[in-house]
């Protein structure tokens, strides 16, 4: 988030021209070019001047005398020529025009408010970008997957299942997110949605024994839109932790929410949390959240706030408050708006470290990487790749936590995973 600037050309000078004749055999002048800084000079007078030459003998009748240049005994006194208007000095003609003051002004103003800091931002993430990753910054055999509802409404079948296997099989991946929502506006889950949910859950535990399956549930809140769940309604939330209960009733081993767009600091949302804590931990269940970007400069999620529904960011504060309340927190790390792979990679290893200086170490940390391509605004393809997420996530934890057993990341998301996806993850991840 260029403006051009009009400039007013200068006028042109006026001529300093006069009434009174000149001789004829005299040669005329011409005014000096450019606006007159200081009064005119005045006309030569005969007194001054002297007679004019007479004229050579020439074949034809001789002309009759020149006018004197000046009054004469023979003819009245003329009046003076009337004083002819000056151009206004060029300091006058600025003053003329402030607003051209104001316009020079306004984009300087915009340039040092908005570009400086963007380019400053930018190159501190390059910088943050340079560097190696500490040895051993590997996969814990820790990382997670966001799945698509096709597994769970019908459309898959064993071979799908088979075949999901053999992706997962060589990687850290232990924990499946699958899409069984949406939640209704009222935080009820019709059991119509997710009609093959305990087939894929047998599935899984029987091709990929040691893998979690958990239900990922979400909604769209009202305070993005006219329409959607309202957390602030303490009747919702009680709808919410039922719909959770049900899941786990069919089988599955943890819930995941995914509620947006989350302002920072919502109280409500963490007495959901709570809430649901109580529920998973009798059911020797996990409760995982997908969770916002933290602020990359301080107070941004505020300053958004104010041009946008949609805050992208939550304050380190409020992050830490969410990640106390839960056994696994992953950052929906992609979506950045950035333009350069340096830059996506240099963002994701500042929101590794401010995501470890808050996290617990008793809850599991993962990092979202961008399973998927997209050119626009907010996401740019060539610049947000997984190869780029990956050597971000390692640096972040080598600078800050290399140590950390609780670390993982999470592709986003199957259905539209690349070949070069899962090379890059692969490549710079598991080994």
């Amino acid at each position: 988030m260029d403006h051009t600037e009009s400039r007013d050309g200068t006028d042109e000078p006026t001529d300093d021209t006069r009434t009174t004749p000149a001789p004829e055999s005299a040669p005329e002048t011409e005014p000096a070019p450019g606006p007159v800084s200081g009064p005119a000079s005045e006309p030569m007078s005969a007194s001054a001047s002297g007679p004019a030459p007479e004229s050579e003998p020439a074949s034809g009748p001789a002309p009759g005398p020149e006018p004197a240049s000046g009054p004469t005994l023979d003819t009245a006194p003329q009046p003076d020529p009337a004083p002819q208007p000056q151009p206004a000095p060029e300091s006058a003609k600025k003053r003329r025009r402030p607003w051209v003051r104001r316009v020079r002004r306004a984009v300087l103003v915009l340039a040092l408010v908005l570009i400086v800091p963007l380019v400053a931002v930018e190159t501190a993430l390059r910088v943050n970008y340079m560097g190696d990753p500490a040895d051993g910054t590997y996969t814990r055999n820790r990382d997670a997957m966001w799945l698509g509802h096709a597994w769970v409404d019908g459309r898959k079948k064993d071979a799908d299942v088979a075949a999901l296997a053999g992706r997962l099989k060589d990687t850290g991946v232990r924990d499946l997110y699958v899409h069984t929502g949406p939640l209704e506006h009222d935080g009820t889950l019709p059991r119509s949605v997710y009609p093959r949910a305990r087939w894929f859950i047998d599935a899984v535990h029987r091709e990929l024994p040691g893998v979690r399956v958990q239900a990922f549930l979400g909604d769209v809140l009202a305070n993005g839109g006219p329409e959607g769940l309202e957390l602030s309604d303490a009747a919702t939330r009680a709808e919410v932790v039922r719909s959770a209960g049900q899941v786990l009733d069919t089988g599955y081993e943890g819930v995941h929410l995914d509620l947006e767009p989350l302002h920072s600091g919502d109280g409500h949302y963490l007495d959901l949390l709570d809430d649901l804590r109580a529920l998973t931990k009798g059911r020797d269940a996990q409760l995982s959240v997908a969770a916002h970007q933290i602020d990359p400069l301080p107070h941004l999620h505020s300053v958004a706030g104010f041009v946008a529904d949609h805050p992208k960011w939550w304050s380190q504060e409020f992050f830490g408050q969410v990640a106390r309340r839960v056994d696994q927190i992953a950052v929906m790390s992609y979506d950045t708006a950035r333009l350069f792979e340096s830059t996506y990679g240099g963002y994701v290893a500042q929101q590794t470290s401010l995501a470890l200086e808050v996290t617990p170490p008793t809850t599991h940390l993962l990092m979202g990487l961008p399973f998927y391509y997209e050119s626009n605004p907010s996401h740019w393809g060539h610049a947000e790749t997984v190869g780029a997420a990956v050597r971000g996530a390692r640096l972040g934890l080598s600078r800050t936590d290399p140590d950390r057993e609780l670390f993982g990341l999470a592709p986003y998301i199957d259905f539209a995973a690349t070949e070069t996806n899962w090379k890059e993850f692969k490549d710079g991840w598991v080994r």
